[in-house]
C-alpha cells in the first residue's frame, strides 16, 4: 500500500510531512487561520448582526441614524473582493501586528472579510424570532439585555449554529487565498506547490484535505443545529 502511494503519489510523499512546506504544517496552518479568524471575525459578526436587529425601524431600540451606520459599515466591507481586501487594509494588519505579511498578519483580513458575511447572516437568524415571544417578555418587564441573550440569541441558537457552519465553511474558503501575503495553508501548497509546479497530484491531495475538513464542518454542524432545535 506505501508502495503504491510513493509511486502515485510522489511529489506529495516528496513535500513531507514536517518542515515549513510540509504537510503537516500546511493543515496546522489552515486550522490556525481559521480558529482565530473565526474568533474574532465572529465577535464582530454577532455585535453587528445584533445591533442591525436591535436598530431597525421595528427593532426594540429604533434608531434611523445608527442602523445606517452598521449597514453601510457592513455592506461596504462585504462588498470589497477578499484578495483585495488583502491589500486594502494593509496599512491597518500593520499596524495591529506589526507586520502585513505571514500567518499571523492574515488574522486580520480574514476577521474583516468574513465578518460582514456572517453580520447578515446573524441579522436574518435573529429577525426569524417570532415577534410575539418579544412583546411577551417586554410585558413581562424584561430588560433590552435580556430580550437580547434569552429571546433573540436564545430562540434562534439553532439557527445561529446553521449560519456559523456556512460561514465556517465559506472562512475555510478565504484561507485559500491567504497564500497571497505568505501565509501558508493547503491553499497555498494547492496553487504554489500543486498547480504552478504542475505536479497535479499535490493539487488533489490538498483540495482532497481542505473538502475533508469541510464535511467535518458541516456534520458536526448540523448535528448540534439539530440538538439544540429538538432543546426549544
Amino acid at each position: 500500500m506505501i508502495s503504491w502511494f510513493s509511486k502515485t503519489f510522489p511529489n506529495v510523499v516528496n513535500l513531507g510531512w514536517q518542515g515549513d512546506y510540509g504537510w503537516g504544517s500546511a493543515i496546522g496552518q489552515t486550522f490556525y487561520m481559521t480558529f482565530w479568524s473565526a474568533i474574532f471575525g465572529g465577535i464582530l459578526g454577532i455585535i453587528f448582526g445584533v445591533l442591525l436587529v436591535l436598530t431597525k425601524s421595528d427593532g426594540i431600540m429604533p434608531n434611523k441614524f445608527w442602523y445606517n451606520i452598521f449597514d453601510k459599515f457592513v455592506s461596504i466591507f462585504r462588498a470589497i473582493p477578499f484578495i483585495i481586501l488583502l491589500a486594502f487594509i494593509a496599512p491597518l494588519t500593520r499596524l495591529i501586528v506589526h507586520t502585513e505579511i505571514g500567518l499571523t498578519a492574515s488574522l486580520v483580513p480574514l476577521s474583516l472579510g468574513v465578518f460582514p458575511f456572517y453580520a447578515r447572516q446573524v441579522q436574518v437568524a435573529l429577525e426569524s424570532v417570532d415577534n410575539g415571544k418579544i412583546e411577551a417578555a417586554q410585558s413581562l418587564g424584561a430588560s433590552n439585555w435580556d430580550i437580547i441573550f434569552d429571546v433573540y440569541l436564545g430562540e434562534s441558537r439553532s439557527e445561529l449554529i446553521r449560519v456559523s457552519t456556512v460561514t465556517l465553511i465559506s472562512l475555510i474558503g478565504l484561507t485559500a487565498m491567504a497564500g497571497a501575503i505568505g501565509a501558508g495553508g493547503l491553499g497555498n501548497t494547492a496553487i504554489v506547490y500543486g498547480y504552478q509546479r504542475s505536479d497535479d497530484d499535490v493539487t488533489l491531495a490538498a483540495t482532497f484535505l481542505v473538502v475533508v475538513i469541510i464535511f467535518i464542518v458541516q456534520i458536526v454542524g448540523d448535528f448540534c443545529a439539530r440538538r439544540l432545535n429538538h432543546q426549544k
